[in-house]
């Protein structure tokens, strides 16, 4: 192994603090003397962030602490509107090269200095960046300062000064509006080279691409697609659970919006228009890889003429996939028991509740916490949503499908398993069957809260004392919106009347504040964001024994009373929790739950 250079204060300060492995520094050293590098003059601290994926703020704090540069914390200074106002008034001067030059070097002009008033203060997440003296002598001041400011806190700033474009949209706008019309009645069969051709020298392009972006960088987690009569395209964003229209494409036919959707997804063919179509996109948007999976089904309209499609893209973020069991804000004794229950050697974790509530993301949070290099992790996902570290998962097609894949699964050498869902019978016995044989399993099920979740298995024909021994805990799980911390309002007077028909108590109401959706610009009707709740029925030994002697009818009511006794919260109570923490409102707690949760 030749030997690191230790003179190279950075690497070896980087390593010593545990930031960066030897293998690795050895690595970035032999890249940074490289011929490859003589073009691109990238320092230690660029390539160990860049190539080897080091943790942008652990690495040039030190790198600023070497070279001596001032640590300047945001947390401590004011960044109201006034200070946002002085930035944009020194940024807005700059010409177009220099501005894009200081939003690659991710720097920002500051303010001026107490102690010298001529001198400009400015902070960059990488104080080394070539290009800072360049666009620093654009500001026109005598003197400068470059301060070190941590990434994380700067993106924030640089968003106000300098929001993201989207370059897609801002051609669509100097090209004009989108028109699209095949001048027909209607009444014959699309022309497909006349589509073609309009297609080619239209705008749409842009504007479904700009779509993409723009969908990514609001947090949407839907993009829907759908036609209408009279020549007309509806774009909607799925925000916070809820859709609403973006833009509204009118005067083009929609059957060429469909073609320029279908012409950029992966898998689909442009010309079916009367099947189900599944298919993919993956783009790279704001610097990350982002896989986007298309859904397209035939609908019907007034206009029985037209051959109209609905699509509706989700996006796949995995920036967003949460790793960290705490960061779910599992409450009250959820926590607990989901924790025992994964941390048993076998038996079955299922999360049930309907689409779209976070089964998954809940499940992969999970899984996180069990995966071990010593342990082989198989998952069975149709689609596979998302790149999980440390796992084997299984590759879903015409050659292997679902069902072939379970079965084979018993003999891959599992030691935990992730199945997508359970849908049927042999899904079941499957997971039942690893879970008696001494795994660990995880997965879906789609029921309305947990002890219901006991009676779809049965009615599946799993026999009471499968159900009984292989089942560790069953998790139902909503997604509520939680309220804009700009403009809530507390609850007073009459309101707080209906809190005690919900179900407070007169002490509750006391010793908590209670809030309501009001609705600003910064929100979306009062609410920003979604928060989990959760229903965790742990199989004790008296749930046990009430499945065991199930007789041809499993009792839901009666397992869900002696959840309760054991400690059990409902979907409800969770939710009324939410409430006295402040965070939702009783509104969205009635939409999201019955009294029977």
């Amino acid at each position: 192994m030749p030997e690191i250079d230790i003179t190279d204060k950075i690497g070896y300060t980087l390593l010593k603090k545990g930031v960066i492995d030897f293998e690795t520094l050895e690595k970035s050293l032999k890249l940074k003397d490289s011929e490859e590098n003589k073009k691109n003059r990238k320092n230690l601290g660029q390539i160990l962030v860049t190539e080897f994926g080091a943790d942008h703020d652990s690495v040039f704090r030190e790198v600023a602490n070497l070279y001596a540069f001032r640590e300047v914390f945001l947390a401590d200074e004011k960044t109201d509107d006034t200070r946002i106002a002085f930035i944009k008034k020194l940024v807005e001067v700059l010409p177009d090269q220099q501005r894009d030059m200081m939003v690659q070097a991710k720097m920002v002009p500051f303010k001026y200095d107490e102690r010298q008033p001529d001198k400009l203060v400015i902070i960059a997440a990488d104080p080394t960046d070539r290009n800072l003296p360049v666009v620093a002598r654009s500001f026109n001041v005598k003197k400068y300062e470059i301060c070190y400011v941590r990434l994380k806190d700067l993106q924030g700033l640089m968003e106000k000064i300098v929001p993201a474009q989207n370059e897609f949209l801002k051609l669509l706008k100097q090209e004009g509006e989108v028109t699209i019309s095949d001048g027909s009645t209607g009444d014959e069969a699309v022309d497909e080279s006349a589509l073609e051709a309009e297609i080619s020298k239209s705008a749409l392009v842009n504007l479904f691409e700009g779509c993409l972006v723009e969908a990514v960088r609001r947090g949407v987690s839907d993009v829907h697609i759908v036609p209408s009569e009279g020549n007309k395209t509806n774009f909607m964003f799925r925000v916070d659970g809820n859709l609403q229209v973006w833009h509204c494409q009118e005067n083009t036919l929609p059957e060429a919006v469909l073609a320029v959707v279908k012409d950029r997804t992966k898998n689909v063919d442009r010309f079916e228009r009367e099947a189900s179509q599944d298919g993919f996109i993956q783009r790279v948007i704001d610097g990350h890889q982002l896989r986007f999976r298309v859904s397209i089904m035939p609908i019907v309209t007034t206009e029985f003429q037209h051959k109209f499609e609905s699509v509706v893209i989700r996006i796949l973020d995995d920036r967003k996939v949460i790793t960290d069991l705490e960061k779910l804000g599992l409450q009250g004794p959820a926590r607990g028991l989901f924790y025992k229950a994964i941390a048993k050697p076998q038996g079955i974790i299922i999360l049930t509740g309907p689409t779209g509530s976070g089964k998954s993301t809940t499940l992969i949070a999970a899984l996180y916490q069990v995966i071990d290099p010593t342990l082989n992790v198989l998952t069975i996902e149709e689609p596979v949503e998302y790149i999980i570290k440390g796992a084997r998962q299984l590759k879903i097609g015409p050659k292997m499908g679902f069902e072939q894949s379970i079965r084979g699964i018993l003999r891959h050498d599992p030691d935990i398993v992730l199945v997508g869902e359970m849908r049927d019978k042999i899904t079941a016995e499957t997971a039942i069957k690893l879970a008696n044989t001494g795994h660990l399993v995880f997965s879906t099920l789609h029921t309305n809260d947990a002890p219901s979740a006991v009676a779809r298995l049965y009615k599946m024909g799993i026999e009471p004392f499968l159900i009984a021994y292989a089942i560790n805990i069953i998790v139902a799980q909503r997604l509520i919106r939680t309220l804009c911390k700009i403009c809530k309002e507390p609850v007073e007077g009459s309101e707080l009347d209906d809190m005690l028909k919900f179900g407070f108590s007169e002490g509750e109401l006391h010793a908590h504040t209670f809030y309501k959706a009001v609705g600003c610009d910064k929100c979306g009707g009062g609410y920003k964001g979604r928060a989990a709740i959760h229903e965790a029925l742990y199989f004790t030994k008296e749930i046990k024994t009430l499945i065991l002697n199930a007789g041809d009818k499993v009792d839901e009511n009666r397992i869900r009373d002696q959840a309760a006794k054991d400690g059990m919260w409902t979907l409800r109570r969770s939710g009324m929790e939410r409430m006295m923490e402040g965070s939702t409102s009783l509104e969205e707690i009635i939409s999201s739950t019955t009294e029977e949760d």
